[in-house]
């Protein structure tokens, strides 16, 4: 996780930890989730997302990968928790020190 821009290690460091607070707070305001084409936008939708779909699901990220290209940072991880297992691709969009868009796919 050192190859990790910073504000795409708070967001994993947050949903690993469970921390929902830490999470919302790591993107911009106008911020999206896009998990597999459904779009979750602003902290609200997110939360609401994350509290049924991540992190009340208690979520792990094992990052496994690491690439950056400009304010792009696509990472691959192996998910755990009580929800999906297995391999994902998350790519995270920075703007300044947040997050304006966190992508996940296969």
């Amino acid at each position: 996780m050192d190859d990790l821009d910073e504000p795409t290690k708070r967001l994993v460091d947050a949903a690993n930890a469970g921390d929902t607070e830490g999470f919302l707070a790591g993107f911009t305001e106008t911020g999206v989730v896009d998990d597999w084409g459904r779009e979750f936008r602003g902290a609200a939708k997110i939360r609401g997302w994350s509290d049924r779909e991540f992190i009340g699901k208690q979520v792990s990220l094992d990052v496994d990968t690491v690439r950056r290209r400009g304010n792009e940072t696509v990472i691959t991880v192996t998910v755990g928790g009580n929800g999906y297992n297995g391999p994902g691709h998350f790519t995270f969009k920075s703007d300044g020190n947040r997050i304006s868009r966190m992508m996940i796919r296969a």
